[in-house]
């Protein structure tokens, strides 16, 4: 039986709950994130065992070794924590260009950074939790420990990567993810168990030290020993500097609604400009190649900036804000036409990935997303841990003018967001979709079918999706409407279908009504997303 095949248009509907909300990517975490709520534990909890959980479930995405990110709704307010990783210490341009690279590789030892997602879960809990951090990461143990069977859209993930790391991944180094993702020379397949002792040991020690035993304890040591066995960068000492940093999150106003994101070195500011430029329009159709290229235009725009300009903000040239200036704005909306442009930066006035989202009866909503980067990312595994090391430091520039340039102890930029939406002092939600730098497009593209469209959650998700990849060329998912395809060809863009729907990111949304509390769930269509509520 092919779990895959689909002949027949399907009609999901939003999920409608009043006690507690958890929409994630994976069946199992979400329902361990509702049992955290039914324990008595609030929306920061419940984020927190989903996040652990969804390592085990869905390594294919993210893991204990990479960076995390989230928005936290409570008492009436909103906070930022960037739990993104710095590069070891002793990593430079230098030393890269002297091992014989003239960029930066995907897998190896060369791009794997500081891992913040046992730092993030941490955090969060210290500042925001109820229950015990051993209760909350005790569902995803339990699931590492006894194993679970493999969901149709993570088989077909898990078995792609393991075809393409036996091609490429030829290192001693990297035995350690066969001996871990594919024990019995595969990948597991659909309706397969698969467990991990090792990562079951790992979130234990996390668990019982509230994380400290990864940065400062027999973890970290454990990652030190296998860096310096492999010629590798990272060291314990890297560990034990890294610590999660609260930061104000940043937002534009589009059309009455304030647009939230994470501040650089994330990638929101990109979804965030792009909306800036897009607010200056009258938009009035959803399926009208106007619509469609205008969205596409700005978002050139926006990328074009933020691949230019976006870093660790001590490295940036001025104020990220500046990005944000409603003149500037102005001055870069001119250059859309009625024909598709090659994106240039402007110059702005001086001065692989898991997304989920909770919300809980107290008013509490957390937008939460993390990632190893590149699927599984940099193809190495902690021996005998279960910690698959992220491979962020891809994203560094090797132009030491750039001011994404490698340097050590710095953060690179970074493509995952989460996201939130406000109404004057009311939270609307949170809400992300997940996907490299589909994050920024996905972000526009959900918040114009919510504010412009008024799409419910579901709908707004299941749209089809459009991705700006370079110059003028544009994927579309192959139910974009082919008229709108036909006429924005007219205009210049060079669209190209694609048959496959994993480039286009993976969403959730959960809203809250502020007169009754109700809130209301959608969840991706193009994965084995669901929402657990009650």
């Amino acid at each position: 039986m092919d779990y895959l095949y689909q002949p027949y248009t399907t009609n999901r509907v939003s999920t409608v709950a009043h006690k507690g909300m958890v929409a994630t990517s994976q069946p199992l975490a979400s329902q361990a994130g509702l049992d955290i709520l039914k324990q008595g534990g609030n929306a920061i909890d419940a984020a927190i065992a989903t996040a652990a959980m969804l390592t085990v479930v869905e390594p294919t995405s993210n893991g204990i070794g990479g960076d995390a990110f989230a928005l936290v709704w409570t008492k009436n307010k909103l906070y930022g924590l960037n739990g993104s990783g710095h590069a070891p210490s002793s990593l430079s341009i230098q030393e890269i260009k002297k091992r014989g690279y003239d960029k930066i590789p995907k897998f190896g030892f060369v791009p794997v950074t500081v891992p913040g997602v046992p730092g993030a879960w941490a955090e969060l809990s210290k500042r925001f939790g109820k229950l015990p951090f051993k209760d909350v990461l005790a569902p995803a143990i339990q699931y590492a420990e006894e194993g679970f069977p493999i969901s149709p859209v993570l088989g077909k993930f898990w078995n792609s990567a393991a075809e393409k790391y036996k091609e490429t991944l030829k290192g001693e180094e990297f035995q350690h993810w066969f001996d871990t993702f594919a024990p019995n020379g595969h990948a597991p397949r659909v309706g397969e168990h698969w467990s991990s002792q090792g990562h079951a040991d790992t979130l234990r020690k996390i668990a019982d030290t509230k994380s400290e035993d990864f940065y400062h304890g027999e973890l970290a040591d454990q990652i030190e020993q296998f860096s310096i066995k492999h010629d590798g960068f990272i060291r314990k000492e890297d560990l034990k500097n890294y610590q999660p940093e609260w930061v104000d999150p940043i937002s534009v106003n589009y059309r009455g609604y304030d647009v939230w994101e994470i501040p650089p070195n994330g990638q929101g500011i990109v979804a965030l400009s792009a909306l800036n430029l897009l607010k200056g329009f009258q938009i009035e159709e959803k399926e009208s190649v106007n619509t469609y290229h205008k969205q596409i235009e700005a978002m050139k725009l926006a990328f074009a900036d933020g691949q230019k300009f976006v870093a660790e903000p001590d490295h940036m040239e001025f104020d990220y804000q500046t990005l944000l200036d409603d003149q500037y704005a102005s001055e870069r909306r001119k250059l859309i036409s009625e024909e598709a442009l090659t994106p240039e930066p402007g110059q702005p006035p001086k001065g692989g990935t898991v997304y989920l989202a909770t919300a809980d009866d107290e008013g509490n909503m957390v937008s939460f997303i993390q990632s190893n980067y590149m699927g599984f990312g940099s193809g190495l595994v902690v021996p005998g841990t279960g910690i698959a090391l992220q491979n962020r430091g891809h994203n560094f520039s090797l132009d030491e003018n750039h001011a994404n340039a490698l340097a050590g102890n710095k953060r690179s930029y970074h493509t995952i967001i989460p996201g939130f939406l406000t109404k004057g002092d009311d939270p609307v939600g949170p809400f992300g979709v997940m996907g490299g730098f589909m994050q920024p497009q996905g972000h526009v593209q959900v918040a114009m079918n919510t504010i412009d469209f008024h799409l419910n959650p579901q709908a707004a998700l299941d749209a089809p999706r459009w991705q700006w990849m370079e110059n003028k060329t544009v994927w579309v998912e192959p139910s974009f409407p082919s008229h709108v395809a036909e006429a924005l060809a007219r205009k210049g863009h060079k669209i190209e279908v694609q048959l496959e729907t994993g480039a286009f990111g993976r969403g959730q949304i959960i809203w809250r009504d502020k007169h009754t509390g109700t809130l209301f769930g959608g969840t991706e269509s193009r994965t084995d997303g669901t929402i657990s509520a009650y």
